[in-house]
């Protein structure tokens, strides 16, 4: 195999970044359809890393429809690719502008999410939220963190649209914003001005889903991550170096669909 691969690094996962240079060579067609790939060994040996990270990363392929494996042939790219997946590359998930910019595709989907689930909750649905809201503030006033109760909150959101896409969109990408939302509950806790100017964001979106307000609701969840992108912001630097990238990493255990 002619193929020459980048030793990986620390940082995000080694099995996303051996993953993410094969989808490359795939994808680019220098792996082309019904190539075999390098065996474990070599891969292993070129990557500087375990046949276990390996094993992962072609699991990840796997998963994608990239490669299958053929019993006592080895694993071949399969000669017709499908549709490509979507997937992000962990590695640049856990820097400030990646959060940043996380928050901004959040705002892309949850500002419409808001509006739909104005327009189509139930009673049911205005119950959900309404109990998401107060466990987060609760979970507040107890000393967390609010991550889990936050997420929770804007999945009933997302419920309440009857949407199956959407919902597992945000389902996906939840991987990736859990990291994200981390970083800016773990911010908006440090000072007291920007945990009430949540509190008072998140309440402006369920009276509006409450109102059936639509557009009212569009622009409050907009505001809301708006507003949390500024947080950002002002993160102070000796925050962002001491919790912010550990806080960022995405939950990657595998693409979920």
């Amino acid at each position: 195999m002619s193929q020459q691969f980048t030793p990986v690094s620390s940082g995000a996962r080694l099995s996303d970044q051996v993953a993410a240079q094969l989808t490359a060579e795939i994808e680019q067609g220098r792996l082309a359809p019904g190539a075999k790939l390098p065996t474990e060994a070599n891969l292993a040996a070129q990557f500087r890393v375990s046949r276990t990270v390996v094993r992962e990363a072609v699991s990840r392929l796997k998963s994608l429809g990239l490669v299958d494996s053929r019993q006592g042939s080895g694993v071949f790219v399969k000669p017709a690719l499908p549709i490509p997946a979507l997937h992000f590359e962990a590695r640049h998930a856990a820097s400030q502008e990646a959060v940043v910019q996380m928050v901004e595709v959040r705002r892309a989907l949850e500002a419409e999410v808001a509006a739909l689930a104005a327009q189509r909750r139930s009673p049911q649905d205005i119950l959900d939220i309404e109990w998401a809201v107060q466990a987060l503030n609760d979970a507040v006033l107890a000393g967390g963190n609010g991550v889990t109760e936050d997420v929770n909150f804007h999945r009933a959101i997302a419920q309440a649209t009857r949407n199956p896409f959407l919902i597992q969109t945000l389902q996906y990408l939840s991987q990736f914003l859990h990291g994200a939302t981390q970083v800016t509950r773990a911010n908006e806790a440090r000072r007291l001005d920007f945990a009430a100017e949540v509190r008072a964001e998140h309440q402006a979106i369920l009276s509006a889903i409450v109102a059936g307000n639509a557009e009212q609701a569009r622009q409050a969840a907009a505001a809301h991550l708006g507003n949390a992108i500024g947080r950002i912001r002002q993160a102070d630097p000796a925050f962002w170096e001491q919790e912010g990238e550990r806080l960022a990493q995405p939950l990657v255990k595998g693409l979920r669909g």
